[in-house]
């Protein structure tokens, strides 16, 4: 066969034979039978298409069984039924539906054939409506047609299975084991993501793994700390394994994904994407998509218009708050749910479908989160009626759905619920009008969980006209803290939950006036935290000892715009983000306000600690190694010496080795003054001395005219 022949050598071999090849019909020429000459047909891809559809037999056919056996008379009701259940799922084809009828009882046979325009279309049919539930007795079986080959090659006889070797999979905890017991972060700055140790004993970040390109708008770890997910326009990718090098483990094919979310315990991911309509008039297509980790496979999906899913939620984007579904059920990852319009929809992860199979019907619902640890949902619902029916905040059981507690709450402006970690108090804070509905005064209702019929108390601050700029529980204890006042210097009140004499009461701890600070971050472990003064506060911090209470360290990062604690509570990290120019990168430092080291990054995005699971150990078992913690603390107070003789070894070379340079330096400038002294010889007009004492000073009268002027004078 020849070979293919470029234009450019075409046009050549025209011109020389005189061919005009504008006046030339290609399309006219007519090769011989079977013979290309090397030029590529157009309809290639067109056959390369047919081929495949050929050989994969009819991979567009789904076969669903379980159906009723119904009548004639009711074959077109059911025939309806079922093209409005796939028809929301692909196109099916003219003629593409079969549902045959026994010739003898004139009944439908229980089952029937789909045929869809494409393969794909038939197999998300499948995967879709495999187990669909259509009344008690009828749960759809559904298969492909091409899948009958495969069953009709079954040998009749058994033959048990071949035994495969076994092969260890990856260890996901393998960051787990390091000696050290170091805590790993991640850092996005530019193009680049990297993963490091805190070495806090070598006062250095110790590298990981780095990549370029690893994602295309953010990382974010699963909340055991098992994966680290990245974000492309194909979908999202978790990865892990090995601390050396993070494996992609899972991808999930997510078009122009934007957000994502985990569930408390990694079970499942959900992947967020919008899409522009093709009509300007119409409203932008939201995809909300749940995939199960570990597999791959999407168990459930919703689609609709930002307005379907604008409501809830802390934060998004394209008006879409989120996360929209907050996972409920502790780490069991057994509930999830979504705020509707006067509705919540509470779906449980078995099946996927709603509970009870209909929604919590609440008239005006506003808001709503989930316990930490049980599976009781906080409602907040808003007066209605102009003020004759009062807003309320109820508790909700799940599944049961029964109602453990409700609180009537009067002429309120707003509501905002906050759940301590341990799901044992939960806090709403309520801004409510005054008399004259010109102003507001902010106070909170304690709900106490655990205890018998959830007593409710009500706190509020001396100053009742205080702002709250900031409140937080303290991670598993019975502590919480206040900002409140006016800016740029207000006060921070502690309280608890528990007193000396009455556990049954709310007490305040202790009132610090005038801090500058807008924000509080407390250590995973309690007792310390950090009154931080962010962004426009210029990154003020006091490391603060609420068990002492007393001040540990007082310092500053300037421009800071993040606090991020390890998840020991020892370490804790500052950033300056690329939403300010300058300064950007981190700083680790003790808890109790000592600076570690400094990095610097140019266009820094994110710093995030990798989470760590929950400890095995009981209770008990922690308190006893408290009481015994000088008996575990010998080895690594060994340890520790040696890192500081270590660190005092290579605090001294490099000590040695600036003085080496340092005498380097002087050794040098000696030569060079060496090899200039003819030269200075020669401008002294002979005098070869270099000491000062051996010249005599002389003073010399220079005279010097400044200016002159002629004048002449009158006679």
């Amino acid at each position: 066969m020849a070979d293919v022949m470029l234009m450019n050598d075409i046009e050549a071999t025209a011109a020389s034979l005189g061919i005009d090849l504008s006046h030339l019909d290609l399309g006219s020429i007519r090769l011989p039978h079977g013979e290309t000459f090397g030029i590529p047909s157009d309809d290639e891809d067109v056959g390369h298409d047919v081929n495949s559809e050929m050989e994969s037999g009819f991979g567009n056919i789904i076969v669903v069984d379980n159906l009723p056996a119904v009548p004639i008379e009711k074959f077109e009701k059911l025939e309806n039924v079922i093209r409005k259940i796939y028809s929301q799922l692909g196109v099916i084809k003219e003629d593409g539906f079969w549902m045959p009828l026994d010739p003898e009882t004139q009944k439908t046979m229980g089952y029937c054939f789909i045929e869809f325009n494409t393969p794909q279309e038939a197999e998300l049919a499948r995967e879709k409506t495999h187990g669909y539930k259509l009344d008690r007795s009828h749960i759809f079986a559904v298969s492909m047609f091409d899948d009958f080959d495969r069953f009709m090659k079954v040998p009749d006889q058994w033959a048990p299975p071949e035994t495969k070797p076994y092969t260890p999979g990856e260890n996901l905890q393998n960051w787990l084991t390091d000696l050290k017991g170091r805590d790993q972060f991640v850092i996005r700055a530019g193009n680049d993501t990297e993963v490091y140790w805190n070495d806090a004993r070598q006062l250095k970040a110790d590298f990981v793994y780095k990549r370029q390109y690893w994602t295309e708008s953010f990382v974010q770890w699963s909340p055991l700390g098992t994966y680290l997910a990245t974000v492309h326009r194909q979908g999202a990718a978790v990865w892990g394994g090995a601390t050396s090098e993070f494996k992609r483990l899972m991808r999930y094919a997510h078009p122009q994904v934007r957000l994502i979310d985990f569930s408390p315990g990694e079970k499942y991911l959900v992947t967020y994407s919008s899409h522009e309509a093709s009509n300007p008039r119409d409203t932008n297509r939201v995809v909300i998509d749940i995939f199960d980790v570990r597999t791959g496979k999407v168990m459930r999906d919703f689609k609709g218009t930002p307005d379907d899913f604008a409501i809830g939620g802390t934060g998004g984007v394209s008006g879409v708050s989120w996360p929209v579904f907050k996972w409920g059920g502790g780490k069991d990852d057994k509930y999830f749910a979504r705020m509707g319009k006067s509705a919540i929809s509470v779906y449980e992860t078995e099946t996927f479908s709603l509970v009870d199979k209909k929604s919590i019907k609440v008239e005006n619902v506003m808001d709503f989160s989930w316990s930490p640890t049980d599976s009781i949902l906080a409602l907040f619902v808003p007066e209605l009626g102009g003020g004759n029916q009062p807003a309320r905040v109820s508790l909700i059981q799940i599944p049961s759905k029964e109602e453990l507690r409700q609180k009537n709450l009067f002429s309120v402006s707003d509501c905002k619920m906050y759940w301590q970690s341990n799901g044992e108090y939960l806090a709403v804070k309520v801004d409510r009008y005054t008399k004259t509905k010109k102003s507001t005064y902010t106070g909170f209702e304690l709900f106490r969980i655990k205890e018998r019929d959830i007593p409710i108390e009500v706190l509020e601050l001396e100053n009742k006209n205080d702002k709250i700029i900031a409140f937080a529980w303290e991670p598993k204890g019975h502590r919480f803290a206040i900002i409140h006042g006016d800016t740029p210097r207000p006060d921070i009140s502690f309280y608890s939950m528990r007193t000396a004499h009455n556990t049954g009461r709310v007490s305040k701890l202790i009132t610090l006036k005038g801090k500058q600070a807008n924000a509080l971050s407390w250590s995973p472990s309690g007792r310390f935290i950090i009154l931080a003064g962010l962004k426009g506060l210029n990154g003020q911090l006091e490391f603060y000892n609420v068990d002492e209470q007393e001040t540990m360290a007082t310092t500053e990062h300037f421009m800071a715009t993040d606090i991020e604690w390890d998840p020991t509570g020892r370490y804790v990290a500052t950033a300056v983000t690329s939403v300010h120019e300058m300064e950007n990168g981190y700083i680790i430092w003790t808890f109790n306000g000592k600076l570690l080291y400094r990095v610097l990054k140019d266009h820094f995005f994110q710093f995030l600690w990798r989470p760590r699971p929950a400890s095995f150990l009981t209770p008990e078992q922690e308190e006893e190694i408290a009481k015994n913690l000088k008996k575990y603390s010998k080895r690594y107070e060994l340890e520790d010496n040696d890192v500081e003789k270590q660190l005092s070894e290579q605090e001294r070379a490099k000590r040695r080795e600036l003085k080496e340079e340092w005498e380097k330096w002087v050794a040098e400038w000696k030569r060079l003054y060496e090899e200039e002294k003819m030269d200075r010889q020669r401008l002294r007009d002979g005098e070869a001395s270099d000491e000062e004492e051996e010249y005599e000073a002389r003073e010399v009268e220079v005279e010097e005219v400044v200016s002159t002027q002629e004048e002449v004078l009158s006679e």
